[in-house]
């Protein structure tokens, strides 16, 4: 492919559409858990932590397999590892509706979780197709899938209360069979982009001993596995914190879902045109300042005045904890395609099977917060816990970020485009 102009413009852009179409019906799936769990937890009677472990169940093995997908990406070409990845989750989610005992739930969901794999697929049979100084575009708009979470949210809830939780299960399955044909139809292969490799898995976990691969992996889990489980954890959250109907919270979890899907395509380009690392560093800051305001838990606070006592209320409303997340959501959708911009800037023979061991991490956060959410709600009571706990994550990234990056460039002005050039 020239450097410098599409070899297949047609081509890429139909393989670029329909895998963007099947990563968001992938993620609606893989998001199920966030919506359905709800009335599954008041059936089984679980507690936060049990449904911290349900809605994290599918994000673990979806994690799992994202480093051998990448190799398998790489080695046989991803119209035939996605379209196969599909096809295998289509019976778990129909089976999902006649699950009725704990371990059920948590066995289908490990199943279904493959669909979460899909991002390891994609980012590099997309990245591919376009030259270099546009895959962050490219792989932008297809991380925009991540909208599948928002599209999760506003199904589940109107056929939840339609018809029962048990009927989400059997469309969402109708849905991903149709969206397989669709993308075996329309996507293509090109030879010239597979890279024949003997190197197995264990030797690719070695490229963690890349200081700069640890540190993608940390900014992922904060960007995407946060995005994660706060898109599962949301629902419920609207729902204890203030009251809401599920229909309502479901709607107004998507503000912070919705654009941290869909805006990853316009992250891709502001990464392509100033740098991975200028939009990092800022992401990691209106992150740092949003989850600061977000950790602050209702407060009655009783002060002694010259007239008795007076008692205040401190905390956040609906309408500025819906504001709030989401800013968070915008920001960590830039966060999501700067992360590969980094990737796809430095790695540019190996995307796939780094974009593997990063999307691990970070789908390792979105499998290990919801249960920390859980557990931490359960310790202390507080529900705004689990931002508190986010804020702590940022604070690590911030002063890695600094010491590794910022002290060695100029954010901003005649240098700082420069750094970004060269990066």
């Amino acid at each position: 492919m020239s450097p410098q102009s599409l070899k297949n413009p047609r081509q890429a852009w139909s393989v670029l559409i329909v895998s963007t179409l099947a990563f968001t019906v992938c993620f609606m799936v893989w998001m199920m858990f966030g919506v359905i769990g709800i009335p599954i937890k008041k059936t089984l009677g679980l507690n936060a932590t049990e449904f911290g472990l349900l809605t994290a169940m599918p994000v673990l093995s979806g994690s799992l397999i994202r480093v051998p997908l990448g190799i398998w990406t790489d080695k046989y070409g991803g119209r035939i590892v996605l379209a196969v990845l599909m096809a295998i989750t289509v019976p778990a989610i129909f089976l999902m509706s006649y699950a009725t005992a704990y371990w059920h739930f948590l066995c289908i969901g490990l199943v279904l979780g493959l669909a979460g794999g899909s991002f390891s697929v994609g980012t590099p049979y997309v990245a591919r197709w376009f030259p270099r100084h546009r895959q962050g575009m490219a792989m932008g708009v297809f991380g925009a899938g991540n909208s599948g979470a928002a599209v999760n949210k506003f199904l589940a809830p109107a056929l939840l209360v339609a018809f029962g939780w048990t009927m989400v299960p059997q469309v969402y399955a109708a849905v991903m069979l149709g969206t397989l044909i669709l993308f075996w139809l329309f996507s293509h292969s090109d030879p010239a982009h597979l890279v024949p490799s003997n190197v197995r898995f264990v030797d690719q976990l070695k490229a963690l001993k890349d200081p700069k691969v640890l540190k993608y992996c940390q900014y992922y889990s904060i960007v995407f596995g946060g995005y994660v489980a706060l898109s599962l954890w949301m629902v419920q959250y609207y729902v204890g914190e203030f009251g809401l109907d599920i229909r309502v919270a479901a709607l107004l979890a998507a503000a912070f879902s919705l654009p941290g899907g869909v805006l990853r395509a316009i992250g891709g380009m502001l990464s392509d045109k100033f740098g991975a690392h200028q939009v990092t560093w800022w992401v990691m800051w209106v992150s740092w300042i949003c989850l600061f305001l977000l950790s602050y838990p209702q407060t009655e606070m009783t002060i002694l005045t010259v007239d008795g006592p007076r008692t205040f209320h401190i905390g956040l409303n609906v309408y500025t904890f819906t504001a709030l997340m989401f800013i968070l959501g915008i920001a960590w959708a830039f966060g999501k395609a700067s992360t590969f911009k980094y990737i796809s800037d430095e790695y540019p023979h190996n995307i796939g099977a780094i974009s593997g061991i990063v999307g691990l991490a970070g789908g390792l956060g979105g499998f290990v917060l919801p249960i920390m959410f859980g557990a931490l709600m359960d310790l202390t009571g507080i529900r705004s816990s689990a931002f508190m706990l986010m804020y702590g994550v940022v604070w690590v990234s911030l002063i890695w970020m600094y010491w590794t990056e910022v002290r060695r460039t100029e954010l901003m002005g005649a240098k700082a485009k420069e750094f970004s050039l060269q990066g």
